[in-house]
């Protein structure tokens, strides 16, 4: 039993995202956001942990595997290029998007580098913890992450609101869904329409 406060080991799992938000592109994006900081815990847990948190270490590992590399495609590909076609000068957004690429970069490595040490432990039983420097590893992945997405939520999807047009949104939601196969429900375009 935990005590007010506490946070169980279930309640520190990265929660899946209703496949109907894709008609809300943005609100996706956000949500999704929401799911890295929740891989962020789960890094700092398994990366501090003195034996191995197998589940969770599973979990993360199909989290870097598999839904961060979507979401990067999802804004590379989708979201910066909108924004760069709809801003305007005075958004300044230009050298943002640029420094996030960056980081997509940048984290997509690290994220290589955390799969590599996820691997060793689940091979050999042991917690990445006991090493410092895996440690270090995952604890500057947590934090790079999380200053990362306070960017992007603070300032990019506040512009891509204020600028991206109702058939930008459209185009969006089609690319999200299609990427991860999710079937768009057109009772909801026809809703907004």
């Amino acid at each position: 039993m935990t005590g007010p406060g506490e946070r169980t080991s279930e309640s520190l799992r990265i929660e899946p995202l209703p496949p109907e938000l894709v008609h809300e592109p943005l609100n996706w994006l956000f949500a999704e956001h929401y799911r890295h900081r929740q891989l962020c815990q789960l890094i700092e847990r398994v990366g501090n942990a003195t034996v191995l948190l197998r589940d969770e270490a599973q979990e993360i590992l199909d989290f870097l595997r598999h839904d961060m590399p979507l979401h990067v495609i999802d804004e590379e590909d989708d979201l910066f290029p909108l924004l760069r076609r709809r801003c305007q000068p005075a958004d300044e957004l230009d050298a943002v998007l640029g420094a996030l690429s960056a980081e997509h970069r940048d984290d997509l490595e690290q994220a290589r580098a955390l799969i590599a040490g996820l691997q060793q432990a689940l091979e050999d039983g042991q917690a990445p913890g006991r090493d410092r420097e895996t440690r270090r590893l995952f604890t500057e992945f947590a934090l790079h992450e999380r200053r990362h997405i306070a960017l992007e939520n603070a300032v990019v999807l506040p512009i891509a609101r204020l600028r991206l047009t109702a058939a930008d949104l459209r185009s969006l939601s089609i690319r999200l869904a299609a990427r991860r196969g999710v079937l768009l429900d057109p009772r909801v375009d026809e809703a907004a329409s």
